[in-house]
């Protein structure tokens, strides 16, 4: 009985050994997968420079997608963060972060009737940016004459430094046929117009109630505020053929 007892206890030992094992080689794993993990801080109101130093500290990198004008934040400080703040996320992840350029303090220029050329050099000299260009057969302008642009000229509390321009293309009297521009984040009134000044209808807008917050969440990309009176979908989507039967549709920010 004796030589069976102790074959049980050393079988027994050996299970006891291989759990324990087995347990230390579960937490190994989980202390390097953990290790290898960590949250998001808060970068918002940090400058640029700071931030980049936070995030490298932690084994983050840090991009800057966007720049936006504020008037709440500072200018060279993080307006907004994607991953927010909390997030658990790899080592080498990368965060991606909005500028403040602070409150606006450039007037938007009057480009339309200038060559495209000339339009991007005003804005340009006075620290703004192309944003969107878009072309419209126009047979009332020559090819490459701005005809119509977003921000209109004079206008403040712009969220971006930038200005979408609508450029006339080649056409002739009577067009067959047109390149539907892209419209989202135009206001609703300067759409219509673009449109109405090539014969193109647009039906009653959709109105739609948008609230965006400013902070992205887990990989999502940054979603910069939506103004009210501002395009949110079109409907032929840009780049589509479309005619003077087309009827477009479009959905607007509340």
């Amino acid at each position: 009985m004796r030589p069976i007892k102790n074959a049980f206890q050393v079988a027994l030992l050996l299970m006891l050994l291989l759990a324990v094992g087995l347990l230390a080689a579960i937490a190994t794993m989980s202390i390097a997968i953990h290790g290898a993990e960590v949250q998001v801080p808060r970068l918002q109101g940090m400058t640029v420079a700071d931030a980049r130093s936070e995030a490298a500290g932690l084994g983050l990198n840090l991009d800057v997608d966007n720049r936006y004008y504020s008037g709440d934040v500072a200018a060279g400080h993080i307006l907004t963060q994607s991953p927010a703040q909390g997030t658990v996320v790899r080592r080498e992840w990368l965060v991606r972060v909005s500028e403040s350029l602070g409150p606006q303090k450039v007037e938007v220029p009057s480009v339309v009737g200038q060559g495209e050329r000339a339009a991007a050099f005003a804005l340009r000299r006075v620290g703004l940016e192309v944003g969107v260009t878009a072309r419209l057969p126009y047979a009332n302008a020559a090819e490459g004459t701005v005809i119509a642009q977003d921000p209109p000229a004079h206008a403040l509390g712009i969220a971006r430094p930038s200005v979408n321009l609508l450029v006339a293309a080649a056409g002739d009297d009577a067009p067959d046929g047109f390149l539907m521009p892209e419209l989202v984040g135009w206001p609703v009134a300067s759409a219509q117009a673009t449109l109405a000044r090539v014969g193109i209808h647009t039906a009653a807008p959709t109105i739609v109630s948008e609230a965006i917050g400013p902070i992205g969440t887990g990989d999502e990309p940054i979603r910069p505020p939506v103004k009210p009176g501002s395009v949110l979908t079109q409907t032929p989507m840009a780049g589509a053929r479309i005619d003077q039967s087309t009827v477009v549709h479009l959905s607007v920010a509340q």
